[in-house]
């Protein structure tokens, strides 16, 4: 049974920092692809990150130079770290590892709040 379980958000003050984490279990995660995705409060689900299976990052122009992207194949996880954070970073965050259309996974989704 694949399971990714996702942690670490929390409330946060503009311009502090968080750290998710998502752990997988359940398949070979090195040959996954993985990303985050963000879902703003009325809105929808939008990738803000990835990284290949080889370490490849991707950033949206929202997030560049802010958040980093990181995995460690060996501990079957996957981390976001969010600095400078600002209440549009507000929302749910979604883990999400894909291999192909019909092997892709998502992540129960953390809340990350940032407000003053």
């Amino acid at each position: 049974q694949v399971q990714l379980v996702e942690s670490g958000g929390g409330l946060v003050q503009p311009g502090g920092s968080l750290r998710l984490s998502c752990k997988a279990s359940g398949i070979i995660f090195s040959d996954y692809f993985a990303a985050w995705y963000h879902q703003a409060p009325g809105k929808s689900r939008e990738l803000i990150t990835s990284i290949t299976s080889s370490g490849t990052q991707y950033y949206y122009d929202t997030v560049k130079g802010r958040f980093t992207i990181t995995r460690d194949n060996a501990k079957n996880t996957v981390w976001l770290q969010m600095n400078t954070l600002v209440p549009k970073d507000t929302g749910v965050y979604f883990c999400y590892l894909g291999l192909t259309p019909d092997r892709d996974y998502w992540g129960q989704g953390t809340q990350v709040t940032v407000s003053s």
